[in-house]
This record gives C-alpha cells, structure tokens and sequence, in this order.
C-alpha cells in the first residue's frame, strides 16, 4: 500500500514538473510556427520576460525557456518576426531567472500546453 502511495506521489510530481517545461525550437519560417515572437528593446514593452537556461529541468516556470536541438523536442516552435505588429507575442531577454515571468497576463493563453 505504501508503495502505491509512493509511486502515485512520485507520478504526480514528474506529471507537474513536465506541465511547466518551456521547451522551444526556432523555426526557419512563419508557416511552420505555432507562435510569432517579437523581441522588445525594453523590459516595459514586453508581454513576457524571458530567461533562457541550460537545463531542460530548470524550465519549470512561465518564462524560463529552453531551446531544444530538434523541432520533434519541442513544446512551442517559435518564428522571430522583424516587426512588433507581426507578432503574437512580445518578449523581453533578462538577465536572471528570477525577473522571468507574464507582464501581460492577458497573453498566457499563448503558451498553455497541448494534450
């Protein structure tokens, strides 16, 4: 019994931590994105800050990316538009993992996860 108890807990914990994985590919054109992004020049602008780790485990939190080799890897392929208008989304790089995180909460749908 305890050891169903164990795994059952074990279980939840690694469903959870994958739920908030930010696993990213850039792609090479728009067409094969599922978001168009926009790098802002300042932190203000931006509907999401973005930290990006060296660890696929340390993506557990909005705004902490990891960028993957393959697009197969991927939770979100990202096109990089020229033009702010272009974009779905507005980011901002930091400098920590700690300021990471929604400036616009109105934009989280953006990177819900799919099933």
């Amino acid at each position: 019994m305890k050891k169903n108890i164990l795994f059952l807990l074990f279980a939840a914990l690694f469903i959870t931590g994958q739920v908030f994985a930010q696993k990213m590919y850039k792609v090479k054109y728009e067409s094969q994105a599922d978001l168009k992004v926009y790098v802002v020049s300042y932190e203000s602008q931006a509907d999401l800050t973005v930290y990006m780790v060296k660890y696929e485990s340390q993506a557990n939190k909005d705004g902490l990316w990891y960028n993957v080799e393959y697009e197969s890897q991927a939770d979100f392929k990202l096109y990089f538009v020229d033009y702010e208008s272009q974009a779905d989304l507005k980011i901002y790089f930091v400098d920590y993992e700690s300021q990471a995180g929604w400036k616009n909460k109105q934009k989280e749908h953006l990177l819900k996860f799919k099933n």
